[in-house]
């Protein structure tokens, strides 16, 4: 396993962890205590570190993607997150679909 695939592998585990850990002390913690935010700032900046990786610095098949479907997928994804209430998952799908969608027109 390539170092970068490695380390995605890692952080996704660490994010599935903390996220795990959250819905165990969910029933004691109220959704405002800080280790409930604590918890979600960790997890989504882990995984923005990676979003910007791939996009900067892609490796796998990532990198056979062009510059600008990556960029267009990262632009939707924040516009999406921003416009959608800040949702992760929805966010993802759109950058997701806009990334393969300016793949598909450029080749």
């Amino acid at each position: 396993m390539a170092e970068a695939d490695l380390a995605l592998a890692l952080a996704a585990a660490a994010m599935l962890l903390l996220r795990a850990i959250g819905l165990l002390v969910a029933g004691a913690l109220r959704p405002d205590h800080p280790l409930v935010a604590w918890a979600a700032a960790v997890s989504q900046a882990t995984l923005a570190a990676f979003v910007a990786l791939a996009v900067a610095v892609p490796g796998g098949a990532v990198a056979g993607l062009p510059w600008p479907a990556r960029l267009a997928g990262l632009a939707v994804g924040l516009l999406a997150w921003r416009l959608l209430g800040e949702r992760l998952l929805p966010a993802l799908g759109a950058g997701i679909a806009a990334l393969l969608l300016v793949r598909w027109v450029l080749q």
